[in-house]
């Protein structure tokens, strides 16, 4: 049998996690997490990081392997990635991959194009500039400097529009024409398997989610990483609107409200991204379908 990583993709809330523990276990292997945020040992309520008794139960990969303080990309999580799935594969013919960060399922299932490695100064620099002027300036400065990124890019996701500005300062071109290279084989199969719920299903869970993060204890796990607030991984939902209650900027119910409101926009973001894969097989939150599905789809592959 062909070794196969069974891709579990789909936005914030909608039960990836839940998901791919069920599955592991059905399967006894292992997941990788492609989540940016739960890598980072020092963030916890915020990033929904599965439960002790979860991590314990299943053997993860990528979750509170790195301080807030590294520098991470998604060229790293690629290499990182396949390092782990080998060591999977190992002693199992199946790896399960669950998250919703997008490019990093990319840069695993794909690979990227080398892209200039960025001088950690100019980073902090355009990171400052985007915490005092806002999503604004960012857009902005890529329409008068990067007319390609501005008319092709994610113009609402302050993360990528960054790093396009600091590869456009570094390297004098577009990330966009970094990212035409044909796609890398890999040695094994891949099975994308997206979830998805109604809308207002899955905003309600979005909403209800904040709120139980917010009786765990999440106003307390932000005020603790204040002095690291200008620091890339806390340009986060969940944290950069409680970092402006702090600055007595914002009641504490408008932030815990944004919080909503940013989770809900983020999710439809990655909804956007996941559905322009043809590749994704999609279900709902549900186990058995997916399990039936995972097995004609095995047996196919090795007859």
């Amino acid at each position: 049998m062909k070794k196969t990583c069974l891709v579990i993709c789909g936005p914030t809330a909608v039960g990836k996690t839940s998901v791919a523990i069920q599955l592991a276990t059905f399967l006894s292997t292992q997941i990788i997490s492609a989540d940016s945020r739960q890598c980072y040992q020092e963030l916890n309520i915020g990033v929904a990081k599965p439960t002790p008794d979860e991590l314990t139960q299943i053997p993860h990969h990528f979750i509170n392997t790195h301080s807030i303080q590294e520098s991470f990309s998604a060229a790293d999580f690629e290499k990182y990635a396949l390092n782990a799935v080998q060591s999977v594969f190992a002693n199992n013919d199946i790896a399960i991959m669950v998250g919703g960060t997008g490019l990093y399922i990319k840069a695993f299932c794909e690979g990227l194009d080398e892209i200039p490695s960025i001088d950690p100064a100019l980073r902090e620099d355009i990171t400052l500039q985007y915490q005092q002027n806002g999503i604004e300036w960012l857009q902005n400065e890529l329409k008068e400097k990067d007319s390609l990124y501005f008319a092709n890019g994610e113009m609402q996701n302050p993360q990528r529009m960054m790093r396009a500005l600091e590869v456009l300062i570094t390297s004098g071109k577009s990330i966009i024409s970094f990212q035409t290279n044909p796609k890398k084989a890999r040695d094994f199969d891949i099975i994308k398997i997206g979830l998805e719920l109604p809308r207002q299903e899955l905003y309600e869970r979005i909403n209800q989610r904040v709120d139980q993060m917010v009786q765990e204890g999440l106003v307390a796990e932000v005020a603790e990483l204040l002095p690291y607030q200008s620091l890339n991984a806390l340009q986060t939902v969940g944290y950069k609107e409680l970092f402006e209650y702090f600055h007595q900027r914002s009641s504490l119910d408008k932030a815990i409200d944004l919080i909503k409101q940013n989770t809900r926009h983020y999710a439809k973001r990655q909804m956007t991204w996941f559905k322009r894969d043809e590749q994704v097989h999609w279900f709902s939150p549900e186990i058995e379908p997916i399990v039936q599905f995972i097995q004609q789809r095995i047996k196919l592959s090795t007859q």
